[in-house]
């Protein structure tokens, strides 16, 4: 049975948001959670569902092509809309993919983009030049087209968090992909609750400003989803 505890916002009636932190490559755990996202569906059905991936797929696991590829072919959750947001590791990928700026391609790989090759059976004796061409181009389409942010009623998603003081409209995208302080710290009202991941913690983070899911799947933590309803929220992990 699921455990509700109060929420630091409200949504309308009959909708339902499940967001899902950094999975790093963990196919089995996020396989696992979205089937507890689909029986939590069918147990409690709502008007509106709405599944929220907050970014990073990619890098450190050993499955990144296998989680980008079931992300493509329709998880089975039987939500009303699936979004998935851009994390700062697809946007790594992405640069060291374009094969024009040799540091991009360093930075991949020293951030877990070497078991990131590897799952798309790439060893890394192949020049940076040649990857993209050996990575299915849905993949590639997939993760080109990946949103930086997602409003629903008052939260936000954004994979890393905001910039405190700039409003939500003139956010850019490097803070949405990478920030940590001070957007960690702040305890101003960003005039939205911000729900993201990339700052990994033991357990989720719930405070009136922002609520924080990466859990660290790939540290040996938890993959965790919030379940956000009316004035309340809940926690899904495996």
């Amino acid at each position: 049975m699921i455990e509700f505890a109060a929420a630091p916002a409200t949504l309308p009636p009959g909708q339902r948001v499940y967001a899902v932190g950094d999975v790093h490559g963990c196919i089995d755990r996020l396989a696992a959670l979205h089937e507890l996202i689909a029986e939590d569906i069918a147990a409690r059905p709502a008007e509106h569902t709405v599944l929220v991936h907050l970014g990073d797929y990619v890098d450190r696991g050993t499955d990144s092509a296998q989680v980008v590829d079931w992300l493509i072919n329709s998880p089975p959750v039987p939500a009303d809309e699936i979004v998935n947001l851009m994390g700062n590791h697809e946007h790594m990928m992405l640069s060291a993919l374009a094969g024009v700026d040799k540091e991009a391609a360093s930075l991949w790989l020293t951030n877990g983009g070497a078991d990131s090759l590897l799952s798309w059976g790439i060893s890394r004796l192949v020049p940076p030049a040649e990857w993209a061409a050996l990575i299915p181009r849905p993949h590639l389409i997939f993760l080109r087209d990946l949103a930086f942010s997602h409003p629903v009623g008052p939260y936000l998603f954004v994979h890393a968090g905001i910039r405190p003081g700039v409003p939500l409209e003139r956010q850019n995208r490097h803070d949405m992909l990478w920030i940590r302080e001070p957007f960690l710290s702040s305890r101003a009202n960003h005039g939205a609750v911000i729900v993201h991941g990339h700052t990994p913690k033991r357990e989720p983070i719930v405070q009136p400003n922002r609520i924080a899911i990466d859990t660290g799947a790939v540290l040996g933590g938890a993959l965790t989803c919030v379940v956000l309803e009316e004035d309340k929220l809940a926690f899904l992990q495996t």
